[in-house]
């Protein structure tokens, strides 16, 4: 699957979706698939209906996390989208400005 600029900024402008939104949902994505961080013995909870997720979005969301678990949340825009499920899609662009919420739910990871 290649790249394309055209792609990607057709994309923004359709859904009003910038850069910045996908880092949030790759961070998010990489949460919800592993809270812990891959530090053994951590457990977490986090409400995710209070972001307006359906559990069809959660498993997406974890999909997208663990094929990205240790990539730069930077990923191009067109890359996440094929990825997306329609209802996910939907739910992206309707909560692009609250999915940075999700990482703060979580406990702080010491990523030094």
């Amino acid at each position: 699957m290649k790249s394309t600029n055209s792609r990607a900024m057709e994309i923004q402008q359709v859904t009003g979706l910038k850069p910045k939104h996908f880092a949030d949902l790759v961070r998010a994505s990489q949460l919800i698939f592993d809270p812990s961080g891959g530090v053994f013995g951590r457990q977490f909870q986090v409400d995710l209906s209070v972001f307006g997720l359906s559990n069809h979005v959660i498993d997406n969301l974890r999909q997208l996390g663990q094929k990205y678990q240790y990539a730069s949340p930077h990923i191009p825009i067109d890359i996440i989208w094929e990825q997306l499920t329609p209802e996910t899609r939907s739910w992206f662009i309707d909560h692009k400005n609250i999915i940075w919420k999700i990482e703060e739910a979580f406990p702080a990871r010491d990523e030094d």
